[in-house]
């Protein structure tokens, strides 16, 4: 039998990953597949298995153009899941065993008409919800209606003033007002109807707004989120934009000292110097990518990819859902396909650097190549 140490113990130990960060209770800066111990062991088996994690993009538009949006390619077409159609296909994904949903993808997900449907949809499928978002549109009716279904949300406000915000997420300085406005009511509406949701915010550490990080995590705390995550940018493959593309963060690391003494047992800063500190690696510590068969994105026009990275890349399109089943497509041809690429062909070295399953790959690549002397635990 499998034993894991109380979870107020794990949020101080370096499991499976390694992060400088205490104060990082929900492993951001690492990785959660150690608590899914059943699916790895199926893995290590040969198993095919079924993904544990989603992300699905359920709308391609969105309401801003931020300078550092990795998916700037994606042209922000108005193309849009069928509520219908989904709501069965994640059905479907609850039953193969699919754990978790991440609504956020090429566009801005509470665009989506039908929204608040579909996330609770979700959850009675028996599917965690979160949401990343830049909030705006997250107002008092949405919130009321989703809110009990989310299990985190997470928000991304790029600058603690308001021109900084307009100039980086290239929007009416409103929106600024708005979206914090907004993560203070759903704090309140929390409280009031006491729900275990997760309410947090995202900061990528940039020129522009280094200076300003100090301020949003103090703003945050006032507000009662219970996170400001500070993460450094990372180059997608395909992005038009290349501003930040030789941005350094190494001189920057210090900036987590003043930000933890913000952080106390109700508010948290989480900065991401793990991170931070891999985008300067020469070489990674896989060379292969095993991660694939644990996760799986779907894109607004209901294509099913086996890595977010490579949207737009033919050679990483497995199916889509709006053509057959999930369960179709993941045991198709095509999907066999891709894999046998992936294990046989793709180089990692020219993937993303700290792409979204990098600490789950450094896990998985020990678990396959185990040192010396492993017995002596």
């Amino acid at each position: 039998m499998l034993f894991f140490p109380p979870y107020d113990k794990l949020k101080r130990l370096k499991i499976g990953g390694v992060t400088d960060n205490c104060m990082d209770e929900f492993r951001i800066d690492s990785h959660k597949l150690i608590y899914h111990p059943g699916r790895v062991s199926d893995w290590q088996n040969k198993v095919d298995i079924y993904p544990i994690y989603a992300e699905i993009s359920p709308i391609g538009a969105c309401n801003h153009r931020c300078t550092y949006c990795g998916l700037d390619y994606m042209e922000y077409k108005p193309r849009s899941l069928d509520a219908v159609l989904l709501k069965e296909r994640l059905t479907e994904l609850g039953n193969l065993g699919l754990k978790s949903v991440m609504y956020a993808g090429e566009g801005e997900p509470f665009l989506h008409k039908d929204i608040s449907g579909i996330i609770n949809h979700t959850k009675s499928a028996g599917i965690d919800v979160a949401i990343t978002s830049n909030g705006v549109l997250f107002n008092q009716s949405l919130m009321e209606a989703t809110l009990a279904s989310i299990t985190w949300i997470k928000v991304s406000i790029n600058a603690a003033t308001k021109e900084t915000y307009a100039k980086i997420h290239r929007t009416k300085e409103a929106d600024f007002d708005k979206a914090v406005a907004n993560i203070g009511a759903a704090v309140k509406y929390r409280s009031a109807n006491k729900l275990n949701s997760t309410i947090g915010m995202q900061l990528i550490l940039l020129p522009e707004n280094i200076n300003e990080a100090v301020l949003l995590a103090k703003k945050a705390k006032d507000i009662g989120a219970d996170y400001l995550v500070i993460k450094s940018y990372s180059q997608h493959l395909k992005s038009i934009t290349r501003l930040y593309e030789e941005f350094k963060y190494n001189e920057h690391l210090g900036l987590k000292e003043e930000l933890d003494k913000i952080s106390d047992g109700g508010f948290n800063v989480i900065f991401r110097s793990n991170a931070m500190r891999k985008l300067d690696e020469k070489k990674r510590r896989y060379e292969k990518c095993l991660a694939l068969p644990f996760w799986t994105y779907i894109d607004a026009g209901g294509g099913v990819w086996a890595c977010s990275a490579y949207l737009g890349d033919e050679r990483f399109l497995l199916g889509n859902i709006n053509e057959t089943s999930y369960e179709a497509v993941w045991k198709g041809e095509r999907r066999k396909k891709v894999m046998g690429f992936v294990a046989k062909e793709l180089n990692t070295d020219e993937c993303r650097v700290n792409c979204r399953m990098d600490e789950v790959n450094r896990y998985l690549w020990d678990l396959r190549h185990p040192q010396a002397h492993v017995n002596f635990i």
